[in-house]
């Protein structure tokens, strides 16, 4: 009789820019875990056409060894290695749970997918693991100053992959607002400090309904394996759908969430991103402007940068028929969201820095918005205004 098979290896993927917090949630998971393995791919010398795979447990090591590239692309070759790993290491049945370690730049959420959805020697994944928790590694200390700049990950041998033009600001406020579980390296001289404060304050402020974890003690609480929602962490950081953070204001951090219905003048609102983008260490949320009024666009900045990505159509745009073709998460949003004159179509932005000055934010935005004169030419009067976010989109039809 063949043995029954293992239980599904529970994995928990931790993340995060700064390594020494990553390193060390990954030691307190080992130490709560002594039937635990870590697997860790180096991107550091991708450049030269090295991954380097390491694993390993309480005992020591296991295993290094060199993973070739695929196309060229270090992130691929560490998507394609991942599976076949973690099905050797569920089918070993040696080991009650796999830590993933991410390397510095990588996101998390891709990775997720991969391991909730791939296929790993013919047989589905998820008889053959879970994901129990994705834990990004924060240290307070650092994380304004991160969320400040314009530097590169290439600038600090960061990225993932060649081409990779993610910024140091983008890649963090992106690992923070995926992960289930933040874990705080508070080191013990910085205890009760303003630094501190702030740090947890903006930590909260970008992700609130995460769980924040103290990596002082000698353990990391069950929560950081207690299971993770791939659905509804897909959906709470898909631009259509999320949740913006509440409006807050506690330990010199602050956080606006601006929301009106009427649409914004594309010039006005393209002459105000030099002042609303470094406004904030933080901005993200959906808009619409006046002469694309079918298209919801997302608005998307950390540090100096913003990126404006098309998310599809508005729901009012579309005869009822046509609503079926969409997840019934996004139906119900536009539904609970709708208004009789613009339907599912909104601005809604949020704004988190430290000293962040919302009155003059609200005024800039405030003023982007069409006058009552401009609102009084309709849609076919709307499109015909100069169209000065021509270079971020496909020509209008």
């Amino acid at each position: 009789m063949p043995s029954p098979p293992h239980p599904p290896l529970p994995v928990v993927v931790v993340g995060g820019l700064h390594r020494a917090a990553r390193r060390q949630t990954v030691l307190r998971l080992l130490a709560d875990r002594p039937d635990a393995v870590v697997l860790h791919h180096d991107l550091s010398a991708a450049s030269t056409g090295r991954v380097r795979r390491t694993r390993w447990d309480v005992t020591g090591p296991l295993d290094d060894t060199t993973v070739p590239l695929t196309n060229d692309c270090p992130c691929c070759a560490l998507r394609e290695d991942l599976l076949p790993e973690l099905r050797r290491i569920s089918e070993g049945g040696h080991h009650g749970l796999a830590v993933v370690e991410l390397w510095g730049g990588s996101d998390p959420h891709p990775l997720v997918e991969v391991i909730a959805e791939g296929q790993a020697g013919g047989r589905d994944m998820a008889e053959l693991v879970t994901v129990a928790g994705v834990v990004t590694a924060v240290d307070p200390l650092r994380l304004a100053a991160d969320l400040s700049v314009d530097d590169r990950l290439h600038d600090h041998g960061l990225h993932t992959c060649p081409d990779d033009g993610r910024t140091v600001a983008e890649a963090l406020a992106h690992q923070i607002e995926y992960a289930g579980v933040l874990a705080v390296a508070v080191p013990y001289e910085a205890l009760g400090s303003a630094e501190l404060h702030t740090g947890q304050a903006l930590l909260r402020q970008l992700h609130p309904s995460a769980r924040m974890l103290e990596l002082r003690s000698g353990r990391l609480p069950a929560e950081a394996t207690a299971g993770f929602d791939v659905a509804a962490a897909r959906d709470r950081v898909n631009p259509a759908l999320a949740l913006l953070p509440q409006p807050a204001d506690h330990a010199g951090v602050s956080t606006l969430v601006w929301e009106h219905r009427r649409p914004l003048h594309p010039v006005r609102f393209h002459e105000a991103l030099a002042d609303l983008v470094p406004a904030a260490q933080r901005s993200r949320g959906r808009f619409w402007l006046a002469n694309r009024p079918a298209l919801m666009l997302a608005w998307d900045a950390a540090g100096g940068a913003v990126a404006v990505e098309e998310l599809g159509p508005w729901l009012a745009d579309l005869p009822d028929s046509a609503w079926e073709d969409f997840p019934p998460a996004r139906r119900a949003a536009a539904a609970l969201d709708w208004d009789p004159r613009y339907g599912d179509r909104v601005q809604r932005l949020s704004f988190t820095a430290v000293g962040l000055d919302a009155d003059g934010i609200t005024a800039v935005l405030d003023s982007c918005l069409l006058t009552d004169a401009e609102l009084a030419l309709g849609e076919h009067g709307w499109k015909a205004l100069p169209d000065a976010f021509a270079d971020y989109f496909d020509p209008v039809a």
